[in-house]
Order: structure tokens, then C-alpha cells, then sequence
């Protein structure tokens, strides 16, 4: 049988444990998603993408010519995809959310970061 003290100590211990299960930085990468954005017929797919800070986007050139994915005042870059390439940005918050394509300015996309 328990003591109250020794009750006190455990309703303490597992407070203080969902606390720290809540407030884990490890929790919260496992959390964050991969998005794939396919370039294809000179286009991004999908043309928009929601995304959360700490989420991955991988864009993936299914395309014949080499393209892009760069934001509009040039804050994160792919470099040049050539087909069946693919490259990786991690989403920070005040990322730039327009992007373009630097061989092709027509192709254009966007981010919606929440």
C-alpha cells in the first residue's frame, strides 16, 4: 500500500514525464512529413503544396528538360534537376512560399506554410 507520500511522488513523476513526452524535439521531428513535387510537361505537381516548419518537400524532374525549383528572390534553391533527379529544402519559418523555375519562369508554384 502507498503512502501519501509516496503517491505524490508518483503523480509527480508521471506529470512530469507527458510533460516532457509533449515538449520532446525528437517527438516533434518524427512528426514532420516528406512532400513529393513532381515536375512534369513543364509543371509542378501539385501547384500548391501545404507544408509545416520542419517538413521536407523533394522535388523529383520526370521531365525531359532540366529544371529548377527557386524561390522568387532566390532564398532557397534546388540547382539544376536533370531527369530523374531530385533535391530536398527543409521548410523554416519566413521561407519564401513563390517558386519558380529559372529555365522556365512560366512554371511557377507555391507554398502555403502553417
Amino acid at each position: 500500500m502507498c503512502s501519501d507520500f509516496s503517491r505524490r511522488h508518483i503523480l509527480i513523476a508521471g506529470a512530469a514525464a507527458s510533460v516532457a513526452a509533449l515538449t520532446n524535439p525528437a517527438k516533434a521531428e518524427v512528426r514532420s512529413k516528406i512532400h513529393d513535387v513532381r515536375i512534369k510537361d513543364f509543371v509542378y505537381v501539385p501547384d500548391t503544396l501545404h507544408v509545416h516548419v520542419g517538413d521536407t518537400i523533394r522535388w523529383i524532374n520526370d521531365d525531359l528538360a532540366p529544371h529548377t525549383a527557386t524561390a522568387l528572390e532566390f532564398g532557397w534553391d534546388t540547382g539544376e534537376l536533370k531527369r530523374g533527379e531530385s533535391a530536398e529544402v527543409v521548410v523554416s519559418e519566413n521561407m519564401e512560399t513563390a517558386y519558380f523555375c529559372v529555365f522556365h519562369p512560366h512554371m511557377k508554384a507555391q507554398l502555403v506554410i502553417s
